[in-house]
């Protein structure tokens, strides 16, 4: 079964972007599906970060929410393990821009992830609680 990786993009307080997209091989692991996801993620920052330029913004480095600790040590250790050897090489390039300090990821409490909004069924109370915290509200015409 394959994986879906999602994210949301913020300048400041404010959603400009996001994806959800369904990963294009089967995970091993959990940790390995929050890996993928992470590529898929910074390469649209990676895409953000050269329109900006384009524009004439500075950007320092992104900081990247996963609720994953596994993935997070995955893109911070070089080290191949054999529990991470059969990830394919292109997933790695999160460790070149975690070394090149253009993104810093940060763990997350699952119960905050925005991005499961986009990968996962939710229960009434958590989606409203996700869909808010994305500045995403409903138009009353009461």
């Amino acid at each position: 079964r394959k994986s879906t990786s999602g994210g949301c993009f913020f300048l400041g307080n404010n959603l400009i972007s996001w994806l959800s997209k369904k990963q294009n091989s089967v995970s091993l692991s959990t940790a390995e599906a929050e890996y993928i996801a992470l590529g898929s993620c910074c390469t649209q920052l990676i895409w953000m970060r050269q329109m900006s330029a384009d524009y004439g913004m500075e950007s320092g480095p992104f900081l990247v929410y996963c609720d994953n600790k596994s993935a997070i040590d995955i893109s911070k250790n070089p080290v191949q393990h054999s529990r991470t050897k059969h990830i394919d090489i292109r997933h790695h390039f999160v460790r070149e821009l975690v070394e090149d300090k253009q993104v810093v990821l940060e763990h997350v409490v699952t119960e905050l992830q925005l991005t499961d909004l986009f990968t996962k069924p939710l229960d009434f109370n958590r989606f409203v609680t996700l869909r808010n915290s994305i500045g995403i509200c409903t138009c009353g015409f009461e």
